[in-house]
This record gives C-alpha cells, structure tokens and sequence, in this order.
C-alpha cells in the first residue's frame, strides 16, 4: 500500500478508519449502504496550496489576476504577491485582495522565492499575473500530487489572443513538455513546499529560471503534467509579432543551453536585468 504523501497533513477529525475506510457523511451515519468518500479527497482537503504571484509595474492587470484567485483564497488557500519594486500603485491595488504582500530585488526568481520564503502552505503554486488558473485548480494539484507520488508539476496551457498561431503555440508547449519534462512558467509550475526549499528554490537568474528550475526538478521525477489548462496573455507575441517571437524564444533557449550569459540573453530579450 503506498504511504500517503507527507505534505498531506494528518486527519484530526478521524475520517480515516481502522482497516482504509473512511467515516460514513453524516447523513448517512448508521447506514451500512451510504457512500464512502474517497480517502486522498478528504485528506486533501486539509493540504494548504499557497500560490506565489510575482510582479512588477502590473496596475492595469493586478486586480483582476486576483479577483479570479479569489474563490481559491476563499477555500482557504494563500496568495502571496511577490512585488519587484513597482513604480505604479500595484502594490497597494493587490494588498486588499491578497494574504500577503512582499518586497524583493526585481526579478520573477528573486520575487519568487521571497514569496515562497514567506508561505505557510505544504504547496506552492506559481503564477504569472497574465495568467489564469482552471476551475478547481488547487484540487487538481493536491489531488494529482497525492495520486501520483510525484513531486511537482505544471498545468497544460491556452495562450490567449486573436491570431490562430497562438492556439497552436499552446498546444506545441505542452507537447514539448511533456516530451521533455521540462515546465515554463506561463504553464503556472506547482512543488511540494519540502521539497522547493530542499532544492534551494528557484536560480536567481534574470532569465529561463524556469528552465533552469526544471532540469534540476527533473532528476528527482518527472513532472506530473495536468490536462486541465490555464489561459495565459498573448500580449507579448501579438506585441513583436508572433513569429519573430517565436524564433527569437527558440535561440535564446537554444543559447541558454549552450551556455550563454543569462544576463546577454535577458537583455536580447528586452529585459533589463538588475545590476548585481
């Protein structure tokens, strides 16, 4: 029988019964025929998803990424806005609408991990503030988690815009991902919290920390890879023109692997990276 996994904390109600049942629902208690409620779903439903928004200059976006997390604060889970030092009000809009604001130096994987370093949660879920998550999303990765033993993973991902290639760009990054094992950060990454600060948590890297996060993921498991998808903004291809953006992705990944200097290749992006 395999354990349950330990970020599921234990069941103080008692559900789970001598012998792997679970406690009948109360209204069918004394009942022999009511139905059992699965025992990974209730004990899920203790485990705490904290999820990690980094920022930066984000005021036109910020209140609605996080009223559409509202439901998922509501049952209980955490938001954590992790600002990079935003020049707008985009830390005052999110306070009011989160659990918790935090200042750190710029940078998603700086801004990342100071968020993370500050949730309570046995889960951390990233997201993107142009992102969106599924219905049900927290369930969905407690669940899967739990289920498949694994330690982390990612949600397949829609990007969001009117032309057609960016239908076919989402469904490429999936397929690419699950071929190799390898997440981004648009597909919103989810670790076991133990396992996160064992791993020393994201590279501070002005770019690819995901990249990067997910090679050294990937040599304690695999990714568990949800259908369900998120929606993320195509805002950055419809910008610079979807394919130029896409070959340009291509090369600096390429050169990521190669080698190359993060730093070069965040400012060929059109990122300026901190000065250290």
């Amino acid at each position: 029988m395999t354990p349950t996994p330990s970020y599921i904390r234990p069941d103080p109600a008692g559900l789970s019964r001598p012998g792997g049942g679970s406690a009948p629902s109360p209204e069918g208690e004394g009942n022999d025929l009511a139905p059992r409620r699965d025992e990974t779903t209730e004990r899920a439903r203790a485990t705490r998803v904290s999820i990690v928004v980094p920022a930066l200059n984000e005021s036109l976006a910020i209140e609605a990424a996080l009223a559409a997390a509202r439901p998922l604060r509501a049952a209980g889970h955490e938001i954590i806005v992790a600002d990079g030092g935003s020049a707008d009000d985009t830390r005052a809009k999110a306070a009011p609408l989160c659990d918790l604001v935090v200042e750190a130096p710029r940078g998603r994987a700086s801004q990342m991990n100071a968020g993370a370093a500050r949730a309570s949660g046995d889960i951390l879920l990233f997201l993107h503030a142009d992102t969106r998550l599924p219905p049900d999303a927290a369930r969905l990765v407690v669940e899967g988690l739990a289920r498949s033993g694994k330690a982390w993973g990612r949600f397949d991902v829609r990007v969001e815009g009117e032309p057609f290639m960016l239908r076919v760009i989402g469904r490429m990054m999936n397929l690419r991902s699950r071929l190799t094992g390898v997440a981004t950060g648009d597909q919103a990454i989810f670790v076991r919290a133990d396992v996160f600060r064992a791993t020393g948590g994201f590279p501070d890297l002005p770019l690819m920390e995901d990249i990067a996060f997910s090679t050294a993921m990937k040599k304690r498991g695999a990714p568990l890879c949800l259908s369900a998808r998120v929606a993320t903004s195509g805002r950055r291809w419809e910008k610079h023109g979807v394919w130029r953006t896409i070959l340009l992705m291509w090369r600096l990944r390429a050169a990521f692997f190669l080698g190359a200097d993060p730093r070069r290749l965040a400012e060929r992006y059109g990122y300026a990276p901190r000065k250290s």
